[in-house]
């Protein structure tokens, strides 16, 4: 028989795939009933299988009209150059345009000589085929694209692998309960409460290139390392004990 007065603590940490659990045991404590509570976890990596990447050309000229046409010149470039090299054109958004003053400035003095018209388009591009990433980038840097930065790595479809990561979580649990009544020689009931969440996703850092336009495309393509995604779920379990 289980003591009233009984009442365990057991905080169990693994670094395991399937993560870390904790439970609790109570025999009735202040009038509620007996149960075990248990915490499970879940936890999937998986490569990624698409990536997001921000293009961006700049231009400066001493007339507004020439800063906005050799920026709209260069940005069709690129944009022309993704689509060659497979990008869909519902994949490219552009994300930011603008038009600013800025000083020029005497290289020997370093005092103001007149105003530059500065120029920024950038375009938010999907990329679908991470094998060939390094080459695009190149081929974009190339076409006249002289800032790139922001690439994250995702899974276009995170469903299959967070049900994977539940489901886990779900055994890590109730293999958590089990061992646990047997530890306290009570025997498990049934499921009183079950609660669930995911617990988030984990992506590999961020990569930025940056480069001027016209490239000779020369040498080896940029390096991109995806690294994988991990995908987190938890679940809380109570079950009755007798």
């Amino acid at each position: 028989m289980l003591n009233k007065s009984l009442f365990v603590v057991v905080l169990l940490s693994a670094l395991l795939l399937a993560g870390c659990s904790g439970a609790v045991v109570s025999g009735g404590y202040n009038g509620a009933a007996a149960g075990v509570s248990v915490n499970g976890r879940g936890q999937v990596s998986l490569p990624p299988d698409i990536a997001y990447v921000t293009i961006g050309v700049h231009t400066e000229a001493d007339d507004v009209s020439r800063a906005v046409s050799q920026n709209a010149d260069q940005v069709a470039s690129v944009m022309t150059a993704l689509a060659d090299m497979g990008v869909a054109r519902e994949d490219m958004q552009t994300s930011n345009f603008s038009l600013y003053t800025g000083d020029k400035y005497d290289p020997a003095s370093g005092q103001p000589i007149g105003k530059n018209y500065v120029v920024e388009n950038t375009v938010n591009v999907t990329v679908r085929d991470l094998a060939g990433m390094g080459n695009l980038l190149d081929g974009a840097i190339s076409a006249g694209a002289n800032s790139i930065w922001g690439v994250t790595f995702d899974l276009e479809d995170k469903d299959a692998s967070l049900a994977q990561a539940r489901d886990m979580a779900l055994q890590d649990a109730v293999t958590e309960a089990q061992a646990l009544a047997g530890a306290a020689s009570v025997t498990l009931g049934d499921i009183v409460s079950l609660s669930y969440t995911d617990t988030g996703y984990y992506y590999p850092p961020y990569y930025g290139v940056g480069g001027g336009g016209g490239g000779d495309g020369l040498g080896a393509a940029t390096s991109i390392v995806p690294g994988l995604i991990t995908v987190s779920a938890e679940v809380y379990v109570t079950y009755s004990i007798r």
